[in-house]
């Protein structure tokens, strides 16, 4: 056969990595590398591979193509946090914290199509180059380039509105340094943040039983926002029906939005509510800095 049982093994970190891109699971990640080694060994007959990586990783994207066509097929939603098995959703935040992938261009890649998904996370993500995109997508390279080019335009930030700018970046300043102290479970830091009178309303479904919808107090808001130190770990900034908002999302899955109102220089409002199907994710503002070149991926920690 073209591929050893050595080779396999020398390569499947790497495929893993693909395919859990692609596919945004590291279970179906598992399932469509294992996939792909069992085409690799059943072409017996075929001459040997000069970079059996290369190859592999072509025979790998190729599964998750037709898994995410499939998925497509049957018009399945991105699935929610609260819909993926705790093991499951264990096994890929796991894999986000070990590969340091970006967890807010996780949600995001839910809104390409399975073209422009393989042919972004191949090329910008993994330098493949377009030929062997256009082998997995069975299309030309100048088609590939455009299925990658129309992903970038997709997961783009959308334009902020002029009149919101200046105060935007002001306040998002503030909202980023709560967040970082949440983190951090640095209550002192959030207590300085926060107004006298601020206020936290949370949906009573995110709340443990007789939990307090409404929390007023500075003291009594960062005490309790300290408890929550593993979740608010699992949260990103984006872009969310058109206002900037942090989402917890264990593993790459969406949970619970997170929106901060600020005034005065101070916090004075919190409130939190699961995410719903019809929620719109975007990325978030500010684009990265002229001659970047990157889409602002990179880290999800202010």
């Amino acid at each position: 056969m073209p591929i050893t049982a050595a080779e396999f093994e020398t390569a499947r970190p790497r495929l893993l990595s693909v395919a859990h891109r692609i596919l945004g699971s590291a279970q179906d990640a598992q399932d469509a590398v294992q996939t792909a080694w069992v085409r690799a060994a059943a072409a017996r007959s075929a001459p040997p591979v000069e970079n059996p990586t290369a190859w592999l990783t072509t025979v790998t994207a190729r599964v998750c193509l037709d898994e995410l066509r499939a998925r497509h097929r049957r018009k399945e939603a991105p699935l929610l946090a609260d819909a993926v098995p705790a093991e499951d959703l264990a096994a890929d935040e796991a894999v986000l914290r070990a590969e340091d992938v970006s967890r807010a261009l996780m949600v995001l890649l839910d809104r390409l199509t399975p073209p422009q998904r393989v042919a972004y996370v191949l090329h910008d993500l993994f330098a493949t180059p377009f030929d062997r995109i256009a082998e997995v997508l069975g299309t030309t390279v100048p088609s590939s380039k455009q299925h990658a080019s129309r992903a970038r335009r997709r997961l783009a930030p959308a334009g902020a509105r002029p009149d919101a700018e200046h105060t935007g970046r002001a306040d998002q300043r503030l909202v980023d340094a709560f967040m970082a102290a949440a983190r951090t479970g640095d209550t002192r830091r959030m207590v300085q943040l926060l107004a006298p009178d601020s206020v936290r309303d949370a949906d009573a479904a995110l709340l443990p039983h007789g939990g307090r919808t409404t929390v007023t107090g500075a003291a009594r808001i960062a005490a309790e926002t300290g408890q929550f130190r593993e979740g608010i770990r699992a949260a990103c900034r984006l872009t969310v029906n058109g206002c900037p908002m942090y989402v917890i999302a264990p593993g790459g899955h969406p949970s619970v939005l997170i929106e901060i109102g600020t005034s005065g220089g101070r916090i004075t409002r919190i409130a939190l509510r699961p995410v719903r199907a019809d929620d719109r994710f975007e990325a978030p503002q500010p684009p990265p800095p002229p001659g970047a070149g990157a889409l602002p991926f990179a880290r999800d920690t202010p």
